[in-house]
């Protein structure tokens, strides 16, 4: 479903983040990004939906070249690519409802959306969205007023509206508590085993990493150090990927 090749991003300060970079994610897989800061996570994610755009190699999605996409068609691509971030990124004074009905623009359009003209459709979905991450009751309130945790349910609520193929989670736990960070990742474990929908998730910790992935990926200094199986990184694998002094107990 998703392939990429030999992506590299060099940013204008001469930094490589991303080097000669290949693989292929298949439908229906939960694949975790994992690596320490600066590794490459936060910027590979940014580059398969073109937020960040590569120096070179491709990004392809059912075989149609991303990277190579105009900005008319590049709008259409991005609607099967959803995106979560590690801020949730939400207009914290609008209410939830408009928050999650903001997922659905590439649909309906800017100037709908700013006079409130939500086809039924639309908002009937944006409630079942609502509902699939247990805020159904919270549609009215103001986005700042809910948990870290609840924000985020909020972002993947928006995320759903576009009905995407391929989910992108850039470091949706790091600012949650770990209890809370179950939660989220509960929600996205279950888009990926009851929907079918293939998730690449970026995480610091290991342990969520092989709680969750059946697939993990590391980076390092952009370049790919490991993928397969998370019960395949043994203590060989892990100082490789964190250095020789990491110890496991500081990511989990």
């Amino acid at each position: 479903m998703l392939e990429i090749r030999h992506l590299t991003k060099v940013y204008p300060n001469g930094f490589k983040a991303l080097d000669d970079l290949s693989l292929t994610v298949g439908s229906n897989e939960f694949v975790v990004v994992i690596g320490l800061s600066g590794s490459g996570k936060s910027t590979l994610l940014r580059c398969i939906n073109r937020l960040i755009e590569p120096t070179s190699g491709q990004v392809l999605l059912d075989g149609v070249d991303i990277t190579a996409a105009p900005p008319t068609a590049l709008r259409g691509l991005r609607r099967d690519i959803g995106m979560i971030f590690q801020q949730f990124n939400l207009v914290k004074r609008s209410s939830v409802m408009t928050n999650v009905l903001s997922g659905a623009l590439g649909a309906v359009g800017t100037l709908p959306s700013l006079l409130g003209l939500w086809p039924p459709a639309v908002r009937d979905a944006a409630a079942r969205n609502l509902a699939l991450v247990g805020l159904a009751d919270k549609a009215t309130n103001r986005a700042d007023a809910l948990s870290g945790g609840q924000q985020q349910r909020v972002a993947i609520a928006r995320a759903l509206m576009q009905e995407p193929k391929v989910l992108l989670a850039d470091e949706p736990v790091a600012s949650l508590d770990p209890a809370t960070s179950h939660s989220v990742l509960d929600y996205l474990r279950d888009l990926n085993r009851e929907r079918g929908m293939t998730i690449l998730c970026s995480l610091h910790f290991l342990s969520l990493a092989r709680e969750y992935g059946t697939r993990i990926i590391a980076l390092k200094d952009g370049r790919l150090m490991f993928d397969g199986k998370p019960a395949d990184i043994d203590d060989a694998r892990f100082k490789q990927i964190y250095g020789e002094d990491a110890v496991e107990v500081e990511i989990r």
